[in-house]
């Protein structure tokens, strides 16, 4: 069975692709299984620019198909901040998911809500000949000042659905993988992938 790198070791991504990548005939495996540990560079100056600086790392180190994304929270109010830096949005040494929600929150205080936002996602998808291929995937919500909900990571707890009147974090994971940008990014990266593994 052909191996397809996810070029990702937040188990929180993982799981979420293999779920949407169930019905593909490949074994989906980590950096960690197939004997890497990359450090790649984030320095794209797009979402498409930063997975493929990902994709093609894997893809060249391991001989295997790679797939990476790059996605990030673009609100209104703060100019489609904090966008390409949403993994890194906040002071101090290694912030974490708590640390850049709330001083999101913070940067927020004053402007006149609701604070609507967008979640984007590009899907990169690396072959070891050089090949390369994107998908994308938008989610239209705002920012609630208040956490909600256990599930998901990152931004999810303060991310309201508006149409659903529900935080990403309060989702269950099929839920999820119906609406999230990852989630519907991954989906249109189906058929390329498919194409690939010959399925």
């Amino acid at each position: 069975m052909v191996q397809i790198v996810l070029a990702t070791e937040n188990a929180g991504k993982v799981l979420e692709m293999r779920e949407l990548l169930a019905e593909l005939a490949a074994d989906l495996v980590t950096p960690r299984q197939v004997g890497l540990n990359l450090k790649v560079r984030e320095d794209g100056t797009t979402y498409a620019e930063n997975a493929a600086l990902k994709a093609r790392a894997h893809a060249a180190a391991s001989g295997k198909i790679a797939l990476a994304d790059d996605s990030g929270l673009e609100v209104d109010a703060l100019h489609g901040e904090p966008g390409l830096y949403s993994a890194r949005y906040a002071p101090g040494n290694a912030p974490s998911d708590a640390d850049r929600r709330r001083y999101l929150l913070s940067r927020l205080q004053g402007s006149p809500r609701p604070w609507t936002a967008h979640f984007h996602c590009t899907v990169a998808i690396a072959v070891p000949d050089g090949g390369m291929f994107f998908a994308e995937g938008n989610c239209p919500g705002e920012i609630i000042p208040e956490e909600r909900g256990e599930n998901g990571f990152g931004y999810d707890p303060i991310f309201l659905l508006t149409d659903l009147g529900l935080t990403m974090a309060e989702l269950s994971v099929e839920e999820k993988n119906q609406r999230s940008h990852r989630a519907l990014a991954v989906k249109a990266a189906l058929p390329i992938l498919k194409g690939l593994v010959g399925t």
